[in-house]
């Protein structure tokens, strides 16, 4: 009985005990890679690995980075969630030739630990406001103002904190100034160059950090296991409809099957891939600063291809809907960066074939709906067929090469040609389709008493 007891009381002191065990004894090193625009997904991404590392008590996550910048909204957010981190969180800014641009930049500076690869750069954050064809837009002072010392406050918030150059760093909001690795590491802006993990790793081992909340951790990296946490299939997926000029292509090739799908009603296939790419295109623009009003000049480039097709204006109203929807997809995505709009090649690459296919599509049905019917009970009226048997009223008929029984409204004798004038059940309505002989004209001597 008493070793049955003690079994119990190491039991449970195990499981007393097992979280203090976990806590000192870390479980790795969680890396992550952000390679492209800063938007929603990103900021889902980098969370849930920052949950992640938590749960598993990791020594520390490393995030390398390579970004043009991104949505502000996502960016603020993704800086909240380092900031709150319970584990310390590295930013490596590499390979050679990367850059953390914009809203990279003022992630970079909110890390524990901000590392940078020779031969890359970061720094131009200063906020800017883009027309869909690239070109900045010129906004007045106060709103200029308004912006710049937005961003500003933002960064100050947290970059004296980190230990950063805060001057200096402002100035990157305010003149979009720039700095190569060892400009930033020489005015600290950041605190490592190193040209791989392993290097990054020996030159932090050992050192220690002041966290956000004031907390002191010394960094131990040197041998730990390094977890590579990737994205989910649903993030991969959404990830890449983030970029505006797939998600327009996919948008106007569901618009596109699902015009088929009415034109040719029982395809189905195109109809249920037209829906489920422009479901799909409609879930990634919510995530997206959207323009729907742009969605409306699309489907305005639509009503002037059917206008073209039928009435045949030489060109005319298919160029106008090539240019609503090539300008309709420039509008349509409204982003910070040129990454994050749609690319001309895109716009004119959709624009142009959608015009020419939705025009011969277009023009195709509205022949079909002209064409005389020439198939079933409507294809039988007005053919010519030649009476078997006396029609006196009722007799046989004999046209398209089948046996008719049929009715006359007078006598028609047999071998006659007759004409079909309606469709009763089984039967036929016909008419004589002989010529009429006309009597000659009467003369005025005829028409003299004699």
């Amino acid at each position: 009985m008493k070793r049955i007891w003690s079994l119990l009381l190491c039991v449970v002191a195990v499981l007393v005990l097992s979280p203090s065990l976990q806590s000192a004894n870390p479980s790795g090193i969680v890396a992550i890679t952000i390679d492209g625009p800063i938007q929603p997904i990103t900021d889902e991404y980098v969370s849930r690995a920052i949950d992640n590392a938590a749960a598993q008590n990791a020594s520390a996550v490393l995030i390398e980075m390579r970004t043009p910048g991104g949505l502000m909204t996502s960016m603020e957010a993704i800086i909240s969630k380092i900031l709150g981190s319970k584990v310390p969180v590295i930013i490596y800014v590499t390979p050679s030739g990367a850059h953390a641009a914009s809203a990279g930049f003022f992630i970079l500076e909110c890390a524990d630990i901000a590392a940078m690869a020779p031969g890359t750069n970061t720094g131009s954050a200063h906020p800017v406001f883009f027309t869909p064809w690239g070109s900045e837009v010129k906004v007045g002072d106060d709103m200029k103002a308004k912006v710049e010392n937005d961003a500003a406050a933002l960064l100050r918030s947290y970059a004296g904190k980190r230990g950063r150059n805060v001057e200096l760093a402002e100035t990157g909001v305010r003149q979009s100034k720039a700095w190569s690795h060892q400009e930033a590491l020489d005015q600290k802006l950041i605190d490592v160059v190193a040209s791989s993990r392993e290097d990054l790793f020996k030159q932090l081992e050992g050192r220690e950090i002041t966290r956000f909340n004031g907390e002191k951790v010394t960094l131990h990296l040197v041998g730990q296991p390094v977890k590579q946490y990737d994205m989910s299939l649903r993030m991969n997926i959404l990830n890449w409809l983030m970029d505006p000029s797939i998600l327009f292509v996919l948008l106007a090739t569901g618009a596109l099957c699902v015009y088929f799908e009415f034109n040719h009603p029982g395809a189905v296939i195109p109809g249920v891939i037209g829906t489920i790419a422009i479901l799909l295109a409609i879930f990634a623009l919510n995530l997206l600063p959207t323009r729907f009003a742009a969605l409306t000049l699309i489907v305005a480039a639509f009503v002037l291809f059917a206008l073209e097709a039928k009435f045949m204006t030489h060109g005319v109203l298919a160029i106008g809907g090539v240019v609503a929807m090539t300008i309709g997809g420039l509008l349509l995505v409204d982003g910070p960066i040129p990454e994050m709009r749609v690319q001309w090649w895109a716009a004119l690459g959709v624009s142009i074939p959608m015009g020419l296919i939705t025009v011969f599509l277009m023009t195709i049905a509205l022949k079909a709906y002209r064409n005389k019917v020439v198939t079933g009970a409507q294809g039988m009226l007005g053919e010519i067929g030649v009476a078997q048997s006396a029609l006196t009223p009722i007799g046989k008929v004999f046209v398209h090469g089948e046996l008719w029984d049929a009715e006359a409204p007078g006598n028609i004798d047999a071998g006659q040609k007759i004409r079909v004038t309606a469709v009763r059940d089984m039967s036929l309505v016909v008419e004589s389709a002989e010529p009429q002989l006309v009597p000659a004209a009467t003369s005025h001597d005829d028409l003299k008493p004699k």
